[in-house]
């Protein structure tokens, strides 16, 4: 999404329908909200920015973010869920972070996926799908 149809896309996922999916630019998982709150606004329906965080509250599970290194490869950095509101925040939680260790001879980016040990809210949602 890159402008005001991420209202449109909100309101679709928040249908009941599962399974949706989206792209967003951003540099961080919690950006990438922020992203979609700005751009959902651009619909210039005058909604407040409380009732658009519910949206995107209700409507994402997961954001995973892909940065590109500096031996040009791209790889997934995060995994992070959505976990409801917290007064106006929504609030969000690391389940996986790519941790860099370092550069090989070589050049190339050296790191590992790590599990934050958080089991995720969804879990049981998505036990009872597969």
């Amino acid at each position: 999404m890159r402008g005001e149809e991420a209202l449109d896309m909100l309101q679709a996922m928040n249908t009941g329908h599962d399974g949706s999916l989206t792209t967003v630019h951003a540099n961080s998982p919690r950006d990438a909200l922020a992203r979609m709150e700005t751009m959902a606004m651009m619909a210039n329906l005058h909604l407040p920015e409380k009732a658009i965080r519910k949206q995107i509250a209700a409507a994402v599970s997961l954001v995973l973010q892909i940065a590109r290194f500096s031996d040009g490869t791209r790889r997934l950095t995060h995994i992070a869920e959505i976990t409801g509101m917290e007064g106006d925040v929504v609030s969000m939680q690391d389940l996986f972070v790519f941790e860099k260790q370092g550069v090989s001879s070589e050049g190339r980016v050296l790191g590992t996926f790590k599990s934050s040990g958080i089991r995720p809210k969804f879990a049981e949602r998505l036990k009872a799908v597969a």
